[in-house]
């Protein structure tokens, strides 16, 4: 099978069992390694390992707990006229509707969690399998609010690593450290243990975001030097990893006002945004900026 796209990208091999080789029309080739669909150039980025083509940035919409059915349906579906390439990450309650929403744009669908089960008598939980059932393609794993307000740590994100991949969902993982962690010149230390459960996942990830917790809903915000800095750092350590062209989004108080300054950073290859993302006019301005920078 032979699928092509507006952007120039093509896929060549069987999209039911979710891999195959894609192909450029300029003659670059990768291996793709999640659901094949006729996505675009800036979702490929994401979701599969290439070699001899530049792609543009990534914007990410982390929603958390905002919006309601209404709200949320509306935000998308403005999005999607637009023809928006962001990846958003609605509530639990909003994804089937906004999954309906966005049948036929080019906007990609994530959750901000999984179960680490199966399935079974795990009351709250919500499974991978599920979450693909509601139309969801992506999902935030590691996220600091997970970490921090839910105590989520090393096996049990490697566990949700594992079973995202399982049902053909692709993670963004996240990573970062407190500002105790910072000050106490563990940064690096920190980041470099939450990258350690991605050694035996070659090819699960669509990206990773660095998010210093000490700039998540608090208005601080990373310098683009310390953001440059850390995703130096990242970058050596995924590549020590085998991971050489997995993405690096910067995560942490993103707003109309410092993307730029961000995104042109080495090594950042878009933004993950929170509370930002919650206003058309933000997310489109640093929407915007991606496309700008390309």
């Amino acid at each position: 099978m032979r699928v092509e796209n507006p952007d120039g990208w093509c896929f060549q091999g069987r999209p039911t069992h979710g891999f195959g080789i894609a192909q450029t029309t300029r003659g670059a080739s990768f291996t793709v390694v999640g659901p094949v669909l006729p996505y675009s150039a800036r979702f490929w980025r994401g979701c599969a390992y290439w070699q001899g083509a530049a792609l543009g940035k990534i914007v990410a919409a982390n929603w958390k707990m905002n919006l309601r059915r209404q709200s949320g349906c509306e935000l998308a579906s403005a999005l999607k006229t637009d023809g928006r390439e962001c990846w958003l990450f609605p509530s639990f309650t909003l994804l089937a509707p906004i999954a309906d929403t966005l049948i036929g744009g080019t906007l990609k669908l994530g959750a901000q969690d999984l179960s680490p089960e199966l399935d079974g008598a795990f009351t709250g939980d919500v499974s991978a399998e599920m979450l693909g059932d509601a139309g969801c393609t992506m999902v935030l794993v590691g996220h600091s609010e997970r970490r921090h307000g839910h105590g989520e740590q090393g096996e049990l994100l490697l566990r949700k690593l594992k079973r995202a991949a399982e049902a053909g969902l692709k993670p963004l993982y996240c990573v970062g450290e407190t500002l105790e962690e910072r000050e106490a010149g563990r940064a690096k230390e920190v980041v470099k243990e939450h990258l350690s459960v991605l050694k035996d996942l070659q090819g699960t990830c669509a990206a990773v975001a660095y998010e210093p917790v000490w700039a998540i809903g608090t208005g601080l915000t990373a310098t683009p030097e310390q953001a440059a800095e850390m995703h130096a750092f990242i970058r050596d350590e995924l590549t020590k990893l085998g991971l050489t062209d997995l993405p690096i989004l910067y995560g942490g108080s993103v707003k109309p006002g410092n993307a730029k300054d961000l995104m042109t950073q080495p090594h950042v290859d878009g933004v993950l945004v929170g509370g930002a993302s919650l206003k058309l006019d933000s997310l489109r301005a640093i929407d915007d900026v991606a496309r700008e920078i390309g």
